[in-house]
């Protein structure tokens, strides 16, 4: 599949309303994206293996969108496959009195995945640049005065993509994922969680009253994914109105960053294998 047309150029001039949320791409059905996505799964699952042993790369996965958009879904249905020893989930919530009286990246850093390992992001940094910026939280952030400036935000844009090319610069791949939905579609999903009792624990009325600033955030959404999209930590713009289309592109772009690492089981040295075959010898001698 091209998931070269998710993928954002810095700096672009892209719109997000100009990407449909209900585009399904090559797939008529969902039982085709389905089967297509269980393959993906199993592949990275060979994959992750591979990325375990080899102890080179990290791999970081975040998630962000708007309420509803089906981060959860995602992570569950797509990382299903991957071995839990070497994945680990953080969900970045509202943050604590601790976390707020250090810099905004350091709840981040101290959750990043270890070499070998998946880190997956439910929500992350970005939201620094996000409803901080929507509900101009910034003053309660304890920065100094002199440093909230009218150029606050271009300044975190220049920190994030400092900050993630750091991380490249060490091994850490980072692969960020916008779930586009319309409008329209986040309407029906919190209808279903009011009407469906089985989804009611889902709803809150926080949602509610986040969506009354949903073309702020659409604003700044845009403004953030093209100021800190970059050949080392891309943003992808997935539609998302379709869950099963949604995953199965987050899985094609974490298989096609995965293999273009080249990821190789550790070579065993002659003398290694000089000490495996006495091993084995001594095995098979034993009575």
């Amino acid at each position: 599949m091209d998931i070269s047309k998710y993928k954002i150029e810095h700096n672009s001039n892209f719109k997000l309303s100009d990407i449909e949320t209900d585009q399904t791409g090559k797939f008529d059905s969902k039982d085709e994206a389905e089967r297509q996505l269980a393959q993906n799964v199993q592949r990275m699952e060979e994959l992750q293996s591979k990325l375990y042993a080899q102890d080179k790369y990290a791999l970081l996965i975040i998630f962000q969108a708007m309420d509803t958009a089906g981060k959860d879904g995602a992570i569950k249905h797509v990382m299903s496959g991957l071995n839990p020893q070497g994945t680990h989930v953080h969900s970045f919530k509202q943050p604590s009195a601790e976390e707020l009286d250090h810099d905004y990246l350091w709840r981040a850093v101290k959750n990043l995945p270890e070499r070998g390992t998946i880190g997956i992001f439910n929500r992350s940094y970005y939201e620094d640049v996000l409803v901080v910026r929507v509900h101009d939280l910034v003053k309660t952030q304890q920065i100094p005065k002199e440093f909230i400036t009218d150029d606050i935000w271009k300044d975190r844009f220049r920190q994030i993509r400092d900050f993630e090319r750091y991380l490249y610069e060490n091994g850490i791949i980072t692969l960020k994922f916008f779930l586009h939905i319309s409008k329209d579609e986040q309407k029906k999903r919190l209808l279903e969680r009011i009407d469906d009792r089985i989804k009611n624990w889902k709803f809150s009325t926080a949602d509610i009253h986040e969506r009354e600033y949903w073309n702020d955030y659409q604003r700044c959404y845009q403004e953030t994914i093209a100021e800190t999209s970059t050949k080392q930590a891309p943003w992808y713009v997935i539609p998302s109105d379709k869950k099963w289309f949604a995953r199965l592109m987050v899985s094609e772009v974490i298989v096609k960053t995965l293999e273009l690492l080249r990821l190789e089981y550790p070579f065993v040295s002659k003398e290694q294998e000089k000490i495996l075959n006495e091993c084995r010898q001594n095995l098979l001698n034993e009575e």
